[in-house]
């Protein structure tokens, strides 16, 4: 198992590219074995979660080459409709083939994800959705089982903007007889960039990035050639880096619209951040300030942030209270900063940092991917030596960060464990 050894004290200075969207390439490479043609896609990072993803693929039918321009092409051959617990189990998003599934096949047998009961989580609104559009599940054996005829559209409107079930229902509505309308969808940028991949494939989909989106089924996908959006948690993570390091950094491949709110954020906090060509600016030389924050769905603050703001708090002037709205248990990495020197307190769904803390380099422990990003912040500041362990969380979401964080001056090696 790897860790991080990171020795702290180092302003960050120089250029990190950002890679293509985790969340974004996920439900595109799923979306892909729906097309009768040959898809390639540009920008798509080397992750532990896309080499998942494309497994998944082969099991399904579909033939995949990831070359070495961040490029793959997919092939979708004889599918088989089963997606199987070995692999759904290590990422919940392979739940998302159910809808293309049902909607080329007109079956589907898909594990349930690891920890999923149906009617206490998110899995629950994708199929009360699809059984408005025609389709009928059992649960077998931890499997869903799921078969129609075609699927029909219809008018649907979810009790949240759940992300993953609105991608899995757009997916299923292209292909689906009639029109279907998504009340209260969610409007996060790679959902956008999932209806936009769709119709370059020649769905017809309107409203995404709205709260209402409409999909025309269509009687069957073509291949194409499409670029994956720039991963903007990713950007966020570096601009904190550059804010909690005092740093200067230019980040290239950078979404800025997309992050409003995160940039606001920082910028209160005392960051100055702008458009700078080529790429984005994140500059800090004075004094932070802590800010409060709340969690919400896009155009919200983004939870998948929520961790990463919170390290650099500790660290800022004053104090400020994030309140998680999305995720319960979201909270696991205070302890860890704790460790380090961090003066946080927890309430339920509540963190107060009061900031100005010294942090001090500790052996830690990531509980998750965001986790894992907020503790090397931490570390990144801290005095002495930090060992960040079982780092395979970081490495589902973030493309090579020891190697990105040392091209600008930090000094951050990764070691394995025996």
């Amino acid at each position: 198992m790897d860790k991080l050894i990171i020795e702290g004290g180092t302003r960050l200075r120089g250029e990190i590219r950002i890679s293509g969207s985790k969340n974004a390439s996920l439900p595109i490479l799923i979306a892909a074995l729906m097309a009768d043609g040959d898809v390639v896609l540009e920008n798509v990072p080397k992750l532990k979660d896309i080499k998942t993803t494309l497994e998944l693929l082969t099991l399904l039918g579909c033939h995949s080459v990831f070359n070495g321009n961040h490029e793959v092409e997919i092939s979708a051959g004889n599918l088989v409709p089963e997606a199987p617990y070995d692999l759904v189990r290590t990422m919940r998003a392979s739940v998302l083939c159910l809808g293309p599934l049902l909607a080329k096949l007109g079956r589907a047998k898909v594990a349930l994800p690891g920890g999923c009961a149906i009617g206490s989580r998110p899995v629950d609104l994708h199929l009360r959705a699809l059984e408005q559009m025609g389709a009928r599940f059992n649960l077998e054996s931890g499997y869903i089982m799921g078969a129609c005829k075609r699927l029909r559209g219809a008018h649907i409107v979810f009790d949240f903007p759940t992300v993953g079930g609105t991608e899995n229902l757009l997916m299923a509505a292209s292909l689906a007889k009639g029109e279907t309308i998504l009340e209260n969808a969610a409007r996060e940028p790679e959902v956008t960039d999932l209806a936009n991949f769709l119709n370059a494939c020649g769905a017809k989909i309107t409203g995404q990035g709205t709260s209402i989106i409409k999909i025309t089924g269509v009687t069957s996908l073509s291949g194409s050639r499409y670029r994956v959006m720039s991963d903007r948690i990713e950007a966020g993570t570096y601009m904190a880096a550059g804010a909690i390091t005092g740093g200067d950094l230019l980040l290239t491949n950078c979404p800025f619209e997309e992050l409003e709110a995160v940039i606001a954020k920082f910028r209160a906090m005392g960051v100055y951040i702008d458009k700078e060509s080529p790429g984005v600016r994140v500059k800090a030389e004075g004094d932070l300030v802590c800010v409060d924050v709340v969690t919400l769905p896009y155009p919200g603050f983004p939870t998948d942030m929520q961790a990463q703001i919170m390290a650099v708090m500790c660290v800022a002037n004053g104090s400020g209270m994030i309140r998680e709205t999305i995720f319960e248990n979201r909270f696991m990495h205070a302890l860890e900063l704790i460790r380090m020197g961090a003066k946080i307190k927890l309430s339920g769904q509540n963190a107060v940092i009061r900031g100005g803390a010294e942090l001090k380099g500790a052996p830690v422990m990531a509980s998750d991917l965001r986790a894992s990003a907020s503790l090397v912040l931490a570390a990144l500041r801290a005095r002495g030596t930090t060992e960040v362990q079982r780092i395979y969380h970081l490495d589902r979401g973030y493309e090579s960060m020891e190697k990105k964080l040392s091209g600008t001056g930090a000094i951050i090696k990764r070691e394995t464990e025996l």
